[in-house]
């Protein structure tokens, strides 16, 4: 059966009615700032998290670097 056309626009009569439009536009201005808010702290958050990921792989790569370093000077005094 479903919801026609008409019967939403009653109900958005009914509700413009009940709360006026300038109650809905401040509403609708709220939520869509807490919107961005949100997405901003995820993408927040994401590059956080890659940061982080970046600062261990250059320590990883730091390790590997030095221990190689240090067999190739073991290997040298050994000669």
């Amino acid at each position: 059966m479903g919801i026609s056309i008409w019967q939403l626009l009653i109900v958005l009569g009914i509700v413009v009615l009940l709360f006026g439009t300038k109650k809905l536009r401040n509403i609708g201005t709220d939520l869509g700032g807490a919107i961005r808010g949100f997405k901003k702290s995820m993408n927040d958050e994401d590059e956080a998290a890659k940061d982080r990921n970046e600062t261990i792989e250059q320590k990883r790569e730091g390790n590997v670097y030095e221990s190689t370093s240090t067999e190739h000077s073991d290997e040298k005094s050994r000669s």
